[in-house]
């Protein structure tokens, strides 16, 4: 796997997590556990919905 979330990507997506995160506990709802895609994609670097599209977010190395 090749990293394809870069450092501010991973950001928006950490706190989105959390967001999805406290509003599943707030609401004592399971749709909570969807905040873990953005903090799973966020902390390996990688996701899977940009393969189709050629996207990273990712700097260049030069």
């Amino acid at each position: 796997m090749k990293c394809n979330v870069g450092t501010t990507d991973k950001i928006i997506r950490i706190i989105l997590a959390l967001i999805i995160g406290i509003a599943g506990f707030y609401f004592k709802s399971w749709w909570g556990l969807i905040g873990l895609i953005p903090l799973l994609t966020a902390i390996f670097g990688f996701c899977p919905a940009y393969l189709p599209f050629k996207i990273s977010t990712c700097k260049t190395k030069e």
